[in-house]
């Protein structure tokens, strides 16, 4: 049951053949997607693909970098939007001090924002972090003494200690193509150690296409080499890994349904 738990299929790249991509992928294996959005005029579209494909579901959220553009989002309108059957996700959102493209004060709040709509909907929180490791922990770890909230870190890069902090505050952790990069020994360390229970894959198509397809737009059917990776990596096998992270994503996206 191969998932690829965060892609952006109507990004430039993928929606221009969009059926072609989602057909490349089934034939791949993998049996659903969860269509990530960024920003508030993509929702429409992206809740679009996700009604016409029943193996597609949608997020509603403000990337970090959107920050500065939705300053003022309230929860009203995203709790409005989650209301729709075939949203599943809350975000993605987080902190981003990487490229700093918003204030960092607005991502907070905004950050705030989507964790309480998490909070009252229970759809997980999908939480992009960058250089942000310390503000990230602080927010998540303030907000759920508030109450707790399902949440997991997509496309997982930073540090041992903070994916320990993670897991210890009951998020789970996804791992994209960059585990298979060359230069991501300590990744790979952590990929090893991740607990079974928590570990989901990616895409975050048309970004970041993993071992052997680097330099490529990346599509969703290149989760199944992500997949196999990390399978290497932790001595199962790519068949045991596609289940396990499957029935993960199902079990944190509950109301994701086939």
């Amino acid at each position: 049951m191969l998932i690829d738990s965060h892609c952006h299929l109507n990004y430039k790249g993928l929606v221009e053949s969009q059926g072609q991509v989602l057909d490349r992928a089934r034939e791949s294996g993998v049996r659903g997607f969860l269509n990530i959005s960024t920003r508030q005029r993509e929702w429409a579209d992206i809740i679009a693909t996700a009604e016409q494909e029943s193996d597609v579901w949608a997020s509603v959220g403000i990337h970090p970098h959107e920050a500065d553009e939705h300053a003022d989002l309230g929860e009203a309108v995203l709790l409005e939007a989650a209301a729709h059957p075939r949203v599943i996700g809350i975000g993605e959102t987080g902190l981003d001090y990487y490229y700093d493209h918003s204030d960092r004060q607005v991502q907070q709040y905004l950050l705030r924002v989507h964790i309480r709509v998490a909070r009252e909907t229970g759809l997980p929180l999908i939480v992009h972090t960058r250089d942000a490791e310390d503000d990230t922990t602080r927010i998540i770890e303030e907000e759920m003494g508030k109450g707790a909230f399902p949440a997991l870190i997509h496309c997982f890069t930073a540090s041992a200690p903070f994916a320990a902090k993670m897991l210890e505050l009951g998020l789970s952790i996804s791992l994209s193509g960059i585990v298979t990069f060359k230069n991501a020994k300590d990744l790979q360390a952590i990929a090893v150690e991740l607990p079974e229970d928590r570990l989901l894959v990616e895409t975050d198509a048309p970004f970041l296409a993993p071992v052997p397809h680097r330099g490529k737009t990346c599509e969703p059917a290149f989760v199944a080499d992500t997949c196999a990776f990390v399978a290497g990596l932790r001595g199962t096998s790519t068949e045991a890994l596609a289940e396990t992270t499957g029935a993960n994503f199902f079990r944190l996206f509950s109301k994701a349904v086939l």
